[in-house]
């Protein structure tokens, strides 16, 4: 699911662009720093996600209490 997700967000750009593209993240940041960066950003999807799913549980919560009643 991830990788359809990610896919269609790069799906316009072919080898050569995604090449040129982490050859400047990898200048930019460093070789050192790109493992810190992809573990934050992996961390703040999932709080995402778990937000996402709260909300999602509430309404529906919500709206189960709307129709016994």
């Amino acid at each position: 699911m991830a990788l359809l997700t990610i896919y269609a967000f790069l799906g316009s750009l072919g080898g050569t662009e995604l090449l040129l593209i982490g050859l400047v993240i990898l200048l930019f940041f460093g070789a050192k720093r790109i493992p810190e960066l992809m573990k934050g950003l992996g961390k703040g999807i999932r709080e995402f996600k778990d937000a996402t799913k709260d909300v999602r549980e509430n309404i529906e919560e919500g709206l189960r209490d709307t129709n016994v009643k």
